[in-house]
């Protein structure tokens, strides 16, 4: 098999996230698939809001344009509609080869819809309180679905954390929130996936698996899949580049 090459891009400026990545990319298996990783030079350490993902795309562009044409396909380690998506897809060095591009928030919901079943929804946890509208406006805009779009989509639920803090807070505060955040979602009913709404959950899957267990029972709280934007982006792109979507 031919060896190809990702660039999992942390659009941050915090190393230790970017750090917290790689045993999740490494847990695929795709040993054929060299995965290099991108920390943003400068710029916001958390992003919080649109202002900060625009604000973040600023600082990275000028950097990551040089990496470009020695890479495959790249993914966006942002759970935002980030501008560095479209971005990158409109560089010569990506779009003139046709390389795959995607973002860990367009991974995610495209891996939810896929796995859950036709009479169930999927919903987002994440972090502070401004992602509820910013995420579920992202939503509708990538579904192009409207009005319809609450058939399939359950919203957003936040712990009230931002990126840092659910590494930097105290571990039992962390998985308080998180099991609370879960458990408001779970409790809109039909819930079939969970998408991991940031980056800096990375490794927090347990936390949602128990507070689905305890809210719906062990045989229901199991079946809940829990979808990782940077393992879906991971994947997805592994499978582009080798059948040259």
């Amino acid at each position: 098999m031919t060896s190809k090459s990702i660039l999992i891009v942390n659009p941050n400026s915090t190393k230790s996230m970017t750090a917290a990545l790689e045993p999740l990319v490494e847990e695929l298996g795709f040993s054929q698939t060299n995965h290099d990783y991108f920390t943003a030079p400068s710029g916001p350490t958390s992003i919080n809001n649109e202002d900060d993902a625009a604000e973040s795309a600023n600082h990275c562009l000028p950097h990551l344009q040089h990496l470009l044409p020695t890479h495959d396909a790249i993914l966006i380690c942002c759970y935002s509609k980030h501008p560095l998506v479209p971005l990158i897809k409109s560089e010569s060095a990506v779009k003139d080869h046709g390389k795959p591009v995607t973002g860990i928030f367009e991974a995610s919901v495209g891996t939810a819809l896929q796995i859950i079943k036709p009479d169930e929804k999927f919903g987002i946890v994440s972090t502070g309180k401004a992602w509820e509208a910013i995420l579920s406006e992202a939503v509708e805009a990538f579904l192009g679905t409207g009005a319809k779009t609450n058939e399939r989509f359950a919203g957003v639920e936040t712990t009230g954390l931002n990126a840092t803090e659910l590494h930097d807070a105290p571990a039992d505060e962390v998985r308080r929130r998180m099991k609370e955040a879960t458990k408001r979602l779970v409790r809109k009913g039909q819930i079939g996936a969970i998408c991991l709404g940031c980056a800096g959950m990375a490794g927090m899957n347990e936390m949602v698996r128990e507070a689905c267990v305890e809210e719906l029972g062990e045989e229901r709280g199991r079946n809940v899949k829990i979808v990782d934007g940077v393992q879906a982006g991971v994947a997805w792109l592994e499978g582009a580049i080798r059948t040259n979507f």
